[in-house]
């Protein structure tokens, strides 16, 4: 969401339904409030921090199997508490919001991420360090979907500031490895003490996180809600009120269920969010040992992917909307999956980092012009609960694909990765030219 964990990507999904932006047409160019300025860096900021975290595992995946002396397949433990953490949150966040305002929830994410970095700063044994996985995910779970509907819900170029906050992400991807391998790689190998540097950021992160929404903090109490939260109304819901919102939302996932284009939409993203997890996540393992690495070095790999999947964002974004994402997003596809047979085929480890660093590259702007399709082709009615499905399958493909990958790599080796990756590509890319035009899409 260095692995990138399922977990910013996809969650990524709901804030940038609503730009409204035909395919091919360029942004407007509008003016931001005074006011927002700050919050829109505490969203920033949070993002970057969820970036430092799931840009780190893949650099530490290697110490921490020597250290637990456990399989690469034992790693999917981890890639499963991480799914649940966000699959906890999918479940929780509609109730939870009945007694907590969105700032008391973006609190609640910033203190949970704290908690999970908290228990990882020592060793502590595996099945602990694993559930503090699911802490961090459900944290991030909690925070980023409500700073994406904060700033998703400007007025002025909110899709703009979307992709800033969501650079943000792929700037702590960048981050990650590099500190992650530099505490790694010293002497006595301690690397678990990397957790002291989200844990500071993380702490940071709550208190600014508190600072800049202060104004949007409460609870509800007996029907009321308690601090600075001004609620629309202060009446407590009533249980027919309470009957008639499930029955409606109930119908709309009906509908979302039944509807072709969002399973097309979202098997897209299972494909992408696999691919790009299990590249970043398994890179470093295959580097030392088919390629023959130094681990020390190797572990800086990835971090040329986030690179390039940071610069990818900044500048391929506007072109791939004014070209028009359906063909520029296929391009990209062919390009990866070339560039993913040179790493396959040509055992040299200076190429494979400049290849991976491409491959980044191109597969950076996939996210924003996923949902940029996504958001026109749905129904106004159901697009809010269409976008939620097409995150939850996107987080099952980020979990479960590198999580097989670590699996079969167990008994047959980790160059298992190279067929994974260059199947998941080829899908990916089957998966989008199979995504229909906006006007099949409303006759459904």
């Amino acid at each position: 969401m260095a692995t990138t964990t399922p977990s910013n990507e996809a969650i990524e999904l709901e804030a940038q339904g609503d730009t409204g932006l035909e395919e091919g047409a360029p942004p407007e160019d509008t003016n931001i409030k005074r006011a927002d300025i700050s919050r829109i860096a505490t969203a920033g900021f949070s993002f970057f921090v969820a970036g430092v975290h799931d840009g780190s595992l893949g650099a530490l995946i290697p110490y921490i199997t020597r250290t637990y002396q456990i399989s690469t397949g034992s790693i999917a433990i981890i890639y499963g508490t991480t799914f649940s953490g966000w699959l906890i949150a999918f479940l929780t966040n509609s109730l939870l919001m009945q007694y907590l305002s969105f700032g008391t929830m973006l609190i609640l994410g910033a203190t949970l991420q704290l908690v999970s970095h908290m228990l990882r700063i020592w060793l502590v044994p595996f099945p602990v360090f694993a559930i503090a996985f699911m802490f961090a995910s459900l944290g991030q779970a909690y925070q980023d979907t409500h700073a994406n509907t904060f700033v998703a819900g400007i007025k002025t170029a909110a899709h703009r500031w979307l992709g800033l906050i969501h650079a943000c992400y792929a700037g702590g991807l960048l981050v990650g490895p590099f500190v992650a391998t530099g505490v790694a790689s010293a002497p006595q190998n301690r690397w678990w003490l990397f957790y002291s540097f989200p844990a500071f950021l993380s702490l940071a992160n709550l208190v600014v996180t508190a600072i800049a929404f202060k104004p949007f903090i409460g609870i509800r109490l007996r029907g009321r809600w308690i601090g600075p939260w001004t609620a629309a109304s202060k009446e407590p819901m009533n249980v027919s009120e309470t009957k008639t919102s499930v029955k409606v939302a109930l119908k709309d996932m009906q509908k979302t269920m039944s509807s072709r284009t969002t399973w097309i939409i979202s098997i897209f993203f299972l494909f992408y969010l696999g691919s790009v997890i299990t590249a970043s996540g398994w890179i470093v393992e295959y580097l030392v040992v088919v390629r023959g690495g130094d681990l020390a070095e190797m572990g800086y790999v990835p971090a040329g992917f986030n690179g390039g999947a940071f610069l990818g964002r900044l500048l391929l974004t506007e072109p791939t909307q004014r070209l028009g994402e359906r063909w520029t997003v296929l391009s990209y596809c062919i390009i990866c999956i070339g560039l993913q047979l040179v790493f396959w085929l040509v055992p040299n480890i200076i190429a494979a980092s400049v290849v991976v660093s491409m491959m980044g590259f191109f597969l950076g702007p996939f996210f924003a012009a996923g949902v940029s399709v996504a958001s026109r082709l749905f129904a106004d009615d159901v697009k809010s609960s269409a976008l939620s499905f097409v995150f939850v399958l996107g987080q099952v493909g980020g979990s479960v694909f590198p999580a097989m990958t670590g699996l079969i790599a167990a008994k047959a080796g980790v160059q298992v990765l190279q067929p994974t990756l260059l199947g998941l590509l080829s899908a990916t890319a089957c998966t989008w030219m199979l995504v229909p035009r906006k006007t099949v899409a409303h006759r459904e």
